[in-house]
């Protein structure tokens, strides 16, 4: 086993590293899998099928191991069964006799700055001259949902789930011209008093923090971000931004906005992007859509059970999440096949390098690989799953494509 760390720590990484590049050039140079299956340890796995889905190579099949984010293509395939590739979220907006505008969110992981632009400009003819107190609803979904393996911290990745979130619950910022001072890290998003603090209190010079449910900071803070865009496009706003619940009986609905992006772009973003907030957002959707609101992680997982049960064998997968962030996921590389046999008809929504469309898988000391290898023949399904500290997938995947170029060769001989 090789494990790496870091430099200033270790002065012998620089030999480890060099050790590990070493295994990867007799990798790439291999002539057959005889080479892969001495590297596939026994907490690691790998998988190649050819067009038709038999299987040409396989170590270690049944061992349920950590998927990591290649989860996501399992998620995203429920998501297409639960919702549609045609589904967009919804945000409505109700005012009421007293001029208070109820913001109710039912989940959209792509409310960003420039679309809350657009809505409050569409708004403003309606609110004009003036409303009262902005209001915001996240009842929807369950508050707050606890996502298995989202952790506290303020880093992008730990971003928790909400039913009205605006910027995946970021908030990006650098400093100021002046000591202590910041600025907003993004032309489109102004840097509101709301978060000031909370930037000051992380402690972070520059990047990005994410918000809570602490405080319903996360519902609070679209509500004062909707606020500067309706101030922008001319609306007078005399009140509060608070929270609140919507009354169909004494508010009217005005405005129902539809997310630009349908659920086949939005999974073809969070394919490239490996976004966990826009992953778990999938996966409480699906849930409402199945077993009706408030949304949970738990109903969510249920669907993608029921989901298992209907389509594959389920009896090699474990599902905590939707994201892949929970180490107490678990799925075996015969199961993922099953998984990328479903998903084959959207496998262009991957990220793609050489002919590879794939979805990484990265925990600390797990490096993944899922996916397809396109050739004249039709697409190669694979999974390479290294749980072994200090192994990495990505030379093992260019044994597979040199393995499957090679056929290519000599099929047209």
């Amino acid at each position: 086993m090789i494990i790496i760390s870091r430099l200033k720590r270790f002065p012998k990484l620089f030999l480890l590293t060099s050790c590990f590049m070493l295994i990867s050039s007799s990798l790439s140079n291999a002539g057959d899998f005889e080479m892969l299956g001495k590297y596939i340890g026994n907490s690691d796995a790998i998988l190649l099928a050819d067009p038709d889905g038999n299987i040409l190579y396989a170590k270690n099949a049944h061992e349920q191991l950590i998927p990591a984010s290649t989860i996501k293509i399992f998620t995203a395939l429920a998501a297409f069964h639960f919702l549609g590739k045609d589904y967009r979220f919804r945000t409505e907006f109700y005012l009421d006799a007293q001029r208070n505008l109820t913001i109710k969110g039912y989940g959209d992981p792509y409310l960003v700055s420039e679309v809350i632009d657009e809505i409050a400009g569409a708004l403003a003819p309606m609110l004009e001259p003036m409303i009262n107190s902005v209001l915001v609803d996240d009842s929807h979904f369950s508050q707050p949902p606890a996502i298995p393996g989202i952790s506290s911290t303020l880093r992008p990745h730990d971003a928790p789930n909400g039913a009205l979130c605006v910027n995946f619950n970021m908030v990006s910022f650098k400093p100021g011209r002046h000591p202590g001072t910041f600025i907003s890290g993004e032309p489109q998003t102004p840097l509101l008093p709301f978060v000031m603090e909370k930037i000051k209190q992380s402690g972070f010079r520059s990047n990005r923090i994410v918000l809570s449910h602490n405080q319903n900071d996360i519902a609070l803070y679209a509500g004062h971000l909707f606020r500067y865009f309706m101030e922008k496009n001319g609306v007078s706003i005399h009140g509060q931004v608070k929270t609140g619940r919507v009354d169909e009986k004494k508010e009217q609905l005005i405005w129902v906005h539809h997310s630009s992006f349908t659920v086949e772009e939005i999974i073809q973003k969070l394919l490239e992007h490996s976004n966990n907030f826009m992953a778990n957002q999938l996966l409480i959707a699906m849930g409402i859509e199945r077993y009706g609101p408030p949304g949970n992680v738990e109903n969510g997982v249920r669907a993608m059970a029921l989901y298992a049960q209907q389509h594959i064998s389920p009896h090699q997968l474990i599902i905590a999440e939707g994201s892949g962030i929970s180490r107490a996921n678990r799925v075996c590389v015969t199961t993922m096949l099953q998984i990328l046999e479903k998903f084959r008809p959207y496998y262009h929504l991957m990220k793609k390098e050489k002919n590879a469309f794939y979805k990484t898988g990265t925990l600390h000391g797990v490096s993944n690989l899922a996916g397809y290898i396109e050739s004249e023949k039709g697409v190669y399904p694979f999974v390479i799953f290294l749980n072994c500290n200090g192994k990495q997938a990505f030379p093992i995947m260019e044994v597979l494509l040199r393995k499957v170029n090679l056929q290519a060769v000599v099929a047209r001989m």
